[in-house]
């Protein structure tokens, strides 16, 4: 498959940047194709592996997602920050990043524990926690991983709302 360029190509963000955005950023909204192929996108909490280049979610074993991802496995995630004002107070500078690959259930119990206790550390230090939470929900939790196949990141200047 090859993917399509950036039309305005001095707005895209180097693979670093995108890679910075992805592991600290809180949320984004997972794609994929839903029912009677209808878009199925939804805000959804992750954790980014720089070094396997994966991108991993956990769920329930059965409902819309489960059903989507294991029908047709392609997906496509994006995430964006919050926005960094620019001096004259009016503007501010927004980047996002956008990732196409294919979903794999993790059904290897030690790298289901793994990535959970690496998605639980992005949001909570709390070791207390993270036992609580595996011992709690780890049994009816699937973890899954969307392959990275293509990314790709925008920097944009956009004015700011009035409030």
């Amino acid at each position: 498959m090859t993917f399509r360029l950036m039309i305005r190509a001095q707005q895209q963000l180097s693979d670093s940047d995108c890679s910075s955005i992805l592991k600290n950023e809180p949320r984004g909204v997972l794609s994929m194709l839903g029912d009677d192929d209808y878009p199925y996108g939804i805000p959804i909490n992750y954790y980014y592996d720089e070094e396997d280049g994966k991108l991993y979610f956990h769920g329930g074993k059965a409902g819309h997602k489960a059903d989507a991802f294991t029908r047709h496995p392609k997906a496509s995630f994006c995430v964006y920050d919050s926005g960094t004002p620019i001096d004259d107070g009016l503007r501010m500078t927004v980047r996002s990043v956008i990732v196409f690959g294919r979903i794999e259930i993790i059904n290897d119990q030690e790298k289901v524990l793994t990535a959970i206790r690496k998605f639980c550390l992005k949001y909570s230090g709390d070791d207390a926690y993270i036992v609580n939470k595996l011992e709690r929900s780890g049994p009816r939790m699937m973890m899954f991983a969307l392959v990275l196949e293509h990314m790709t990141g925008k920097s944009v200047v956009e004015r700011q709302m009035r409030r």
